[in-house]
């Protein structure tokens, strides 16, 4: 896979100026010169084949080729809400939610939540997905939501498919064709009263087993599991 580099900008043949860190990272980290051959993407679902042109120390300048539509999603939206866990961790279960094609994270305040997230993490976030994009290949960006209560999120009428709160209980539910959405909580569990929130509101409860896991190791767990479908 050729060297991958995000721009926001809408993209289309012809030459194209790359600026900023990702500029940066093209020449000073990746050290491509000039006719270098690169992959440009926008999180619209295509690649764009480039070859580099021109280097300044600020900016590239690129030709841009036709278009690429290069599907490495998930056939249908799988949405992770969940709490924080400390430090570097959180940045940890971005890129691999990212990773295991999760469509939609969404930062959970609950209860027992040591991490108590705010709105700044969203854009933090939003790095962390565009720099596991360019790893993993994915062309389209996992949404990150603003920090959302417990009660508001399970409360939401637009979350695909089944939903499913982790918590003591059943084994876990298949993903449906129409997608799923789970609900983590922090190393102290939802409490009592937060399960039967969901419960009221159409949910499902599901267990990992009987271990404490921790927040990333049950949010990575269950992606995968739901991500299943992809390679049957």
């Amino acid at each position: 896979m050729a060297d991958r580099f995000y721009t926001p900008d809408p993209l289309g043949p012809g030459e194209y100026v790359l600026e900023g860190a990702e500029a940066h990272h093209l020449v000073a980290v990746r050290r491509k010169a000039e006719g270098a051959e690169v992959v440009l993407f926008n999180g619209d679902g295509h690649e764009y084949p480039s070859q580099v042109l021109s280097v300044g120390k600020r900016t590239v300048i690129l030709t841009v080729l036709a278009p690429v539509a290069v599907n490495r999603e998930l056939p249908f939206p799988l949405v992770v809400g969940s709490a924080l866990p400390k430090g570097d961790r959180a940045d940890f279960l971005i890129e691999k939610l990212t990773e295991l094609g999760v469509t939609r994270f969404v930062p959970l305040l609950t209860t027992r939540a040591v991490v108590q997230p705010k709105a700044s993490v969203v854009e933090k976030f939003q790095r962390a997905v565009i720099e596991a994009s360019k790893q993993c290949g994915r062309n389209r960006l996992m949404h990150i939501d603003p920090p959302q209560k417990w009660g508001d999120f399970v409360s939401r009428t637009d979350l695909p498919g089944v939903c499913v709160v982790l918590h003591t209980g059943p084994g876990l539910a298949q993903v449906n064709a129409k997608g799923g959405t789970v609900g983590i909580g922090p190393e102290g569990g939802f409490t009592e009263l937060e399960v039967a929130e969901a419960v009221t509101h159409g949910w499902s409860v599901a267990s990992l087993g009987t271990r404490v896991l921790r927040v990333e190791t049950a949010a990575l767990a269950v992606a995968a599991l739901f991500g299943t479908p992809l390679s049957k």
